[in-house]
């Protein structure tokens, strides 16, 4: 009976798509490991444990939400089939799985070093704050994108020790990557937000506009990351990936057409799938291989 829970769990919060972020997470310490000369000691003991923390931090904020946002998903036909408001997992085996998770990420940030556990807290906040942000602002796709964003800095922290200002144009690219394409999916709530007054980007501003914004967040991802190649000194294979990243956000864009948001799960979850796994083949390879450009 557990064991069937903790599948229907594992379902509910999308484990599989830990891909999204987890990529970028990595590819943070990677940067940080090729800043210190490639001579961290127990990096792949580190890298272990920011897989660990990673999933135990995505596990409590997606099992919080769906146990948040349990009322609303039952009104809206989108996702009145959702495991809580189907009957499919009770509210009590998720808020034990919600602390569990938050538990292992603790864990996981005591494991790595001490900075990292003193600002636990502080982003185990932020993870799950997120799922409020709806109720009150329209920029609660920033809010997630920063979420998802901290991950490649908290990465470098586990790393070094300490935080490095360069990484954080890692940051910024997440976070608009995120705030972008979580806009495209909210396309189809415009009239369920619209009629229970929650706060997205396109209520706001419409489905045509909304898109627009998209598109820009998605243009400021790419700059951050030229940036972020600057400034770290990266080479031609980084180069390179940023190109991947392009070709692969300009094909999503061409799935969504605002009179036409049959193909949003195709640009979400696909797409962005992609999107995170090239990146992280290209930089590794460019941190492991590549020439610097300078």
């Amino acid at each position: 009976m557990f064991l069937k829970r903790l599948r229907l769990t594992l379902d509910m919060i999308r484990f599989e798509h830990s891909v999204f972020a987890l990529p970028f997470a990595l590819t943070g310490a990677l940067l940080a490991v090729r800043d210190a000369g490639f001579r961290a000691a127990g990096i792949w003991r580190t890298m272990l444990w920011i897989v660990v923390a990673m999933v135990g931090a995505r596990s409590a904020a997606m099992a919080f939400n769906r146990l948040a946002d349990a009322e609303i998903d039952a009104r809206n036909p989108r996702t009145k089939t959702r495991h809580i408001p189907a009957g499919l997992l009770s509210r009590g085996f998720c808020w034990a799985f919600t602390a569990a998770s938050a538990a292992l990420f603790f864990l996981a940030a005591w494991e790595l070093n001490p900075l990292c556990f003193r600002l636990a807290p502080l982003a185990l906040t932020i993870v799950l704050g997120y799922s409020f942000t709806k109720r009150f602002t329209h920029f609660s796709h920033i809010v997630l994108g920063f979420a998802l964003g901290i991950a490649p800095a908290a990465a470098w922290i586990a790393v070094r020790g300490s935080l490095d200002p360069r990484i954080l144009w890692l940051t910024a690219a997440v976070t608009c990557w995120t705030a972008g394409f979580d806009i495209i999916y909210s396309c189809q709530d415009f009239e369920f937000d619209r009629d229970s007054e929650l706060y997205s980007v396109p209520r706001a501003i419409g489905i045509g506009r909304a898109l627009v914004v998209a598109r820009l967040l998605h243009v400021l991802m790419i700059v951050s990351l030229i940036f972020l190649i600057v400034k770290l000194q990266l080479g031609w294979l980084a180069s390179l990936g940023v190109v991947a990243v392009i070709a692969l956000l300009v094909y999503e864009h061409g799935l969504v057409k605002s009179d036409d948001l049959s193909r949003v799960n195709a640009a979400f979850f696909t797409m962005n799938g992609w999107v995170s796994v090239l990146f992280f083949v290209f930089w590794a390879a460019d941190i492991f291989f590549g020439r610097p450009n300078f």
